[in-house]
């Protein structure tokens, strides 16, 4: 075998895996019909009491629409990708936000049978002192990161249990 073959085997992906929140579609159709209604007042106005007061709810109406949509369609699914040397976790459409861990800064690792929304604070990439960092698109099973020093990184993913499968196969090749 060549090294370009050895590379390429070598980098291959182990495990894939994705969640998905359908429940965040609605969200971005209430965001749609924010900037509806900003460019509904901006287009057709009959407000006589002037101008500001008119720029200010266009304004704010598309602005808060654009946030809520791009804010949720960030997090209606999630991509976690492990190979022999990273575990990769892209959200959304774009793939952002997204975070690579490198196997070598992997301490452990280990299935969580019920990743909350509620005790993360909600939806999306979340940070808590006393928990660390975590990406959640929905309630559900999910894998949890150690990265050494207290620090962990948790991700709600279908197949979390063969995502610890594959995260622990490589940590054995690498010591």
């Amino acid at each position: 075998m060549t090294d370009a073959h050895s590379d390429e085997a070598r980098t291959a992906h182990v495990w894939t895996g994705h969640a998905s929140n359908r429940l965040q579609w609605l969200l971005a159709a209430a965001g749609a019909a924010c900037v509806a209604l900003g460019v509904e007042l901006a287009v057709d106005s009959s407000y006589t009491t002037g101008m500001a007061p008119l720029v200010m709810a266009v304004v704010g109406c598309i602005a808060v629409g654009l946030l809520v949509i791009f804010g949720t369609i960030a997090f209606t699914h999630v991509r976690v990708w492990v190979d022999h040397d990273a575990v990769e976790v892209r959200c959304g459409h774009m793939g952002v936000p997204r975070r690579r861990i490198p196997i070598a800064e992997v301490s452990g690792v280990h299935f969580a049978p019920l990743v909350s929304p509620r005790a993360w604070g909600g939806w999306g990439y979340r940070w808590r002192p006393e928990k660390g960092t975590a990406v959640v698109v929905r309630r559900g099973p999910g894998l949890v990161v150690d990265l050494g020093n207290g620090r962990h990184f948790t991700v709600t993913v279908d197949d979390a249990e063969g995502a610890v499968k594959a995260i622990r196969a490589c940590l054995k090749l690498r010591s």
